[in-house]
């Protein structure tokens, strides 16, 4: 039992970060960027406001210009897109307790999913999308978490191929 409750805090601070790309794509000709939209959907308060909004949309531009891109208000080489999500969960474990019996342990957490999209403007398609999800046991914190979450995304950009 002690062993549940000190693995808890890394359960509660989970982050994962997955890619998917155009394999043929030459990402070097890429230049100029344009947030083209960005979508909250979450029934916290905590996560589908304007502030958060607005949030996203400048961590997004920060990092996509240290990563040497330019944001231009005309015709960009790349449309970005993202989605910020959050759903409540509950995850249950069965552990043996005592001789004759089964102890059920559930968990309830919350789940954020950021999507960043980047789709080549002059061709249409998508040639580059970051998923990070973060499990915490409170919304609030997954609103604290959102820099990071947008930074690791972007970070993986250009990918390596």
């Amino acid at each position: 039992m002690l062993l549940l409750i000190a693995a808890l805090p890394v359960f509660a601070a989970c982050q994962r970060i997955s890619l998917s790309f155009d394999a043929q794509q030459d990402f070097s000709g890429y230049k100029t960027f344009v947030i083209a939209s960005g979508q909250l959907n979450s029934k916290s308060p905590s996560l589908n406001n304007e502030i958060v909004q607005k949030q996203v949309g400048e961590d997004i531009r920060r990092s996509l210009t240290q990563k040497g891109l330019t944001e231009v208000q005309g015709q960009p080489d790349l449309n970005v897109r993202w989605s910020l999500g959050s759903g409540r969960h509950v995850e249950e474990e069965a552990y043996p307790a005592g001789w004759n019996g089964t102890r059920v342990v559930r968990r309830r957490y919350t789940e954020g999913t950021l999507i960043l999209d980047l789709r080549d403007a002059k061709r249409r398609v998508l040639v580059f999308r970051a998923i990070a999800v973060v499990d915490d046991s409170d919304p609030l914190r997954i609103k604290d978490r959102l820099d990071d979450m947008v930074r690791k995304a972007a970070e993986k950009y250009p990918p390596k191929k």
